[in-house]
Order: C-alpha cells, then structure tokens, then sequence
C-alpha cells in the first residue's frame, strides 16, 4: 500500500496516543543533532579542543551501539510503554545535567547517559506507533519515518536558538521537551502486550551470524562513519555562527526528510535497492570529497547535498537490515545497531584527530573512502544482501514492531 494515497488510513486521524510518541519521538531524534551549531561555543565555553569536544558524539553513540543488544531485553520483559518512559526520564535528567556542566569530561559523561536513554525510547517507538495507530502500519511508518525526520531538521535549529544566548541552554530546552513528552505518554498511551517471546542479550549476535545481515552491518559500518564525519565534524570546518550553523543543518536535515521519505522509495521501485544504495554512497564520497576541497560556500552547499544522499542511504539501509536475514527483526535489527553505530562513536573521534595529524581535507579523504568502501561491500556481497531486499515494503519491519534506531 502505498502511505500517499487515500487508502492509507487517514494519516492525520490518530489516536492521542499515537501523537504523544510521535511527539515525543520528534525531539528524541532532534538531540542527534542538537549539538552540531553550538560545538565551536561548546569548546569556547569550556576551554577544549575541537576532538575533546567531538567526544560528545562518541559517547553518545557508543552507549547506542552498547544499548543495542539490551533495548529488546528490557522492551520484551517491561513492555513498550514502561521502556518508552524509562528511556524518557533518564533523557530529561543527564540532558538537564548536560547543561550544568562545568568541564567537558562532565558533558561527555552526561551525553553518554543521555544516550542510554534516547536508545530505549527510539529502539521502541515505532512498535509502540505501530500498535497504536489507525489506518494500519503504512500510515505508522510515514508518521514515524516523518517524525524522524523532522527531529533530525530541527534539533540543529533547536540548538542554534537556544545556544546563541548560551550553549547551555540547548541541553535545558531539551530536558523540557522530553519531560512534557514524558508525562504526554504517561497520559496517553496504554500499556502495549509484551512480546510472547523474550530476548537474550546473546540473540543479536547469533543473529549476526547470517552472511547478508553481517555484510548489511559492515557496509553501514562503513557508510555511518562518512555520516558521522560529516554531521560531527563539519561545524569545525564551516565555523560560522550558531544561528548560520543552524540554518545550514536545518536545510541538510529538511534533504533528508525528503529523501528518505519520499524519494527513496520511488528509486527503490524503479531501479531496486542494492542499485540505489551502490550508486547513493558512491555519489556520497564525491560530495564529500568536493567539501573537504572546495570553497567555503561550496562547502556549505555539499553539507546541505550530503542530506539527499544520507536520507536515501537510511531508508535503503534499514529494509536491508530487516529482511535479508531470517532472524526475527526486532533481533536482526538491534545486532546490525550493535555494528554499524560503533562507526558513529569512532568518526566524531578519529576526524579531528586526523586533522591534527595531517590537515582539515584529509578528514573528508577518509570519510569518502568509506562511502565507496561500503559501495564495495554492496557489490561485493551482492549474492547476501539480495536475499528478499528487492521485494521489501517498510511495512514489513511495522508489523514486526521494530524500527532501526535512527533509521
């Protein structure tokens, strides 16, 4: 079925329940990239380093990866409500701690325990949408993949207006959100039923032992660390004012939204998606590359570009991840998380340490090669991944009540 047309069920014509999550879902996904206008005040602020404060991207995402293999654990033994809250109160306390900060190692601490909690809220929204929503799982996909995409827009807005006036305010605003989400479901939505069936903490990475799995993990390892680069790193590189900064990542995450929503899926059904995915991350790392080398301007329009790419990439990624293998979504899902997110945690780290060790373009060099590294592996592993890729509709991975943290 097709989400745009009118059999899709009333897209608009949801229960409270459902915008409560979706709500709450949008400003989960906008503290990604919340930080990226106010990185440069953020080392001002706190006398540190461009790489020092770039660890506030890798604690993050390595919590996330680490957090992968335990969200269905908990989801599967609490319920989809109990983890949504759980994920929403520890997101308002080390994102209020956040802006209390006194010292960067203090920050990355807190924004380590904010990704902790961001994790059991994304890795679980979109079943709990799912379960809840009218007009069947396409309308919840489009309303999910929409609140992705709008968090993604608008956290570099979000930070760019609350951090003009201090980098500690982007944090307090966030802490607000979340707690009025936090009491929107406690209101809202009814306890979901548990899964019948529980999962170990071992299961995803059993899971990992499918060929076409392992080869989707390791291309999007590949890619996440060219994603990451360009969303950590960039700002350094651009070095504009918070509200300029701002407005650039809100254009970059507008691209995505668009792409990852809508035009993707139609280059999916023209084209097929391994096609679509080589051919996506090799026209990546020419973006990329063009950023590290160009002009200023011409690094800010390669930044906005970059969005189109990533957005396409996302959505191609994410229907790979759940049906080249026979495992269980929820458990294929949180062990292709578990590889691909420690990618996230390393780029935001090795970027501006290669910087220091070369200079600013090289960075960008490296963040292409792995584009085209994981275009490789696509080709490569062609045999893998084609297993059922071809077929697959997003709401495919809906009706198992899982999504990709972040798609």
């Amino acid at each position: 079925m097709d989400p745009f047309d009118e059999g899709a069920g009333g897209l608009l014509k949801q229960p409270k329940s459902v915008w409560a999550t979706a709500g709450a879902s949008v400003v989960a996904f906008m503290g990604i990239g919340l930080v990226d206008p106010i990185l440069p005040s953020i080392a001002q602020g706190l006398n540190a380093t461009a790489s020092q404060v770039s660890l506030l991207f890798t604690s993050y995402f390595l919590i996330t990866a680490v957090a992968m293999l335990v969200t269905g654990f908990v989801s599967s033994r609490i319920g989809g409500k109990k983890t949504l809250l759980l994920g929403l109160a520890l997101v308002v306390v080390f994102a209020g701690l956040a802006g209390t900060s006194g010292s960067v190692g203090e920050l990355v601490g807190f924004r380590a325990g904010w990704g902790l909690g961001n994790a059991l809220f994304v890795s679980t929204a979109l079943a709990v949408i799912v379960g809840a929503a009218a007009g069947g799982s396409a309308a919840a996909i489009l309303l999910y993949e929409s609140a992705l995409g709008l968090g993604m827009a608008c956290g570099p807005l979000l930070g760019a207006l609350l951090g003009d006036a201090s980098w500690r305010y982007p944090f307090f605003g966030t802490a607000f959100l979340m707690a009025v989400g936090f009491l929107c479901i406690t209101v809202f939505l009814k306890e979901q039923p548990k899964p019948a069936r529980k999962t170990s903490l071992l299961d995803p990475l059993k899971a990992l032992g499918h060929g076409g799995l392992a080869s989707a993990a390791i291309s999007a390892f590949f890619y996440n660390y060219t994603f990451f680069t360009v969303l950590a790193f960039t700002p350094f590189v651009l070095n504009m004012t918070p509200y300029k900064s701002g407005a650039v990542f809100f254009a970059w995450g507008v691209l995505l939204a668009v792409f990852s929503v809508i035009v993707a899926p139609r280059l999916q059904k023209r084209f097929g998606s391994l096609k679509v995915l080589g051919g996506s991350l090799v026209l990546l790392a020419a973006d990329v590359l063009v950023l590290g080398y160009g002009s200023h301007t011409t690094a800010v329009v390669c930044t906005i570009l970059s969005g189109a790419f990533i957005g396409v990439n996302n959505t191609v990624y994410t229907e790979l991840a759940l049906g080249v293998s026979d495992a269980p979504r929820p458990v294929a899902s949180a062990g292709y998380n578990f590889v691909r997110w420690f990618a996230a945690a390393a780029a935001p780290f090795f970027a501006p340490k290669i910087e220091e060790w070369t200079d600013v373009h090289i960075p960008f060099v490296v963040a292409a090669v792995t584009a085209v590294a994981g275009a490789v592996v696509v080709v490569v592993r062609r045999k893998a991944l084609i297993h059922e890729a071809e077929e697959l509709e997003p709401r495919h991975a809906a009706e198992d009540g899982v999504t990709v943290f972040a798609n």
